[in-house]
């Protein structure tokens, strides 16, 4: 398996390597050993998965605050998304910056969202599902978000990204500017 390193420290995208023939392929898509090199001793609590039927649909920013933050490692099992994440760590050098990959079934790619960062996607096909792993359980209380389309974080969402798709939730979370200091950012 792959293992790369993205701008925001943290975030870092698997790719399974493939051992395949007319048959179809194998893939290792997850080792706790591999994992913990790249990325630190976390342990996955829940696993997760959700359908977005229509192509544009946006979902996030999402996060949990302390003390049920989460790590998500990603991935898309049908359709295809546009999966990003957002460093909200108070003093980090790569605060308020994003990082985006498209996951598909077909690419396998994996993304990690450690925790102090917001995450979201766009479905970029019907019927697409999202899969991931998280590392706390779900908190209502620690339920948190980040305004999809703050200008001041400047994510690039494709053009087939649809804002009547957002949540009411969704449609109210603050802006950057304006979340509090959930994160704070050590070396």
């Amino acid at each position: 398996m792959e293992v790369h390193s993205l701008a925001q420290e943290g975030l870092k995208l698997f790719v399974p390597k493939r051992m395949g023939d007319e048959r179809g392929y194998f893939a290792e898509v997850f080792r706790a050993d591999l994992f913990a090199q790249a990325c630190g001793e976390h342990t996955f609590v829940q696993d997760n998965e959700s359908l977005s039927a229509k192509a544009g649909t946006v979902r996030g920013l999402h996060f949990q605050s302390e003390p049920y933050a989460q790590g998500k490692l990603v991935r898309c099992t049908a359709g295809a998304l546009f999966d990003v994440a957002v460093d909200i760590r108070r003093g980090s050098p790569t605060y308020g910056q994003w990082a985006a990959e498209t996951l598909t079934p077909a690419n396998g790619k994996q993304l990690w969202v450690p925790p102090g960062f917001a995450h979201g996607f766009c479905s970029l096909e019907p019927d697409t599902v999202i899969a991931y792993k998280v590392t706390g359980y779900y908190s209502a209380a620690c339920d948190k978000g980040l305004a999809w389309d703050d200008a001041d974080i400047g994510i690039v969402w494709p053009d087939v990204a649809d804002p009547e798709t957002l949540s009411a939730k969704d449609r109210v979370q603050p802006r950057l500017a304006d979340l509090p200091e959930y994160f704070v950012w050590s070396e």
